[in-house]
């Protein structure tokens, strides 16, 4: 059965062949985004990174190496910030932040459409804040496949069988590029990858 946030957004639209989709929450990180690169670069594989702007303004050599490794960047808000907490004015004023920082730092990309990407952190707005970011142009793109990196009581080895357990055509799958996730998420990631590959899965990114 699906849950109230994948049916307020739907992953239909990625279900083409048998496409699988990593998604990296939170970065760029100096000490964390480069490492997830080279694990990418080595398996010849793309992702989309939902990048908070602060840390786009703090870190813009990272974000540069993530736009030209050819991933696909999204929009995070500019203060990871809680949707429920404030009102819509502020919640889309941060959005807009976010742009001002991405085209501040940002070259041109020959490399990615002009799709422009949406995650609310935390998984969470209220509808009309939800409406507003769409008026703004957006695709809003949760996940089904949380693997809860974050959480120091999950083990790679947990993570990994729920990827297994989980994943189906059109996946949309859940890490984080941070400082909270970094030891379970690298420990992980190569095994996921390596699994998704002999499977038959295509490692695809959200703007392709």
């Amino acid at each position: 059965m699906k849950s109230i946030l994948q049916r307020l957004y739907p992953c239909g639209k990625c279900r083409v062949g048998k496409a699988v989709y990593l998604t990296f929450d939170d970065g760029p990180i100096p000490e964390v985004t480069p490492k997830v690169l080279a694990i990418l670069d080595r398996y010849g594989v793309k992702a989309t990174f939902f990048m908070v702007g602060e840390n786009i303004d703090k870190h813009p050599d990272v974000f540069e190496q993530v736009i030209q490794a050819g991933h696909a960047i999204g929009n995070h808000t500019y203060n990871h910030m809680k949707g429920w907490k404030v009102s819509t004015a502020e919640y889309i004023a941060n959005v807009i932040k976010w742009e001002n920082a991405y085209n501040r730092q940002s070259i041109v990309n020959r490399k990615s459409s002009n799709r422009k990407l949406f995650r609310p952190p935390y998984g969470r707005t209220w509808l009309w804040q939800r409406k507003a970011v769409e008026r703004l142009g957006y695709e809003i793109y949760l996940w089904d496949v949380l693997t809860r990196d974050y959480n120091p009581c999950r083990t790679p080895e947990a993570m990994l069988k729920q990827i297994q357990r989980q994943t189906r055509p059109g996946s949309i799958i859940n890490f984080h590029d941070s400082i909270k996730s970094y030891e379970r998420m690298l420990a992980v990631l190569p095994k996921a990858i390596e699994w998704l590959l002999a499977q038959g899965f295509e490692l695809k990114t959200l703007n392709g």
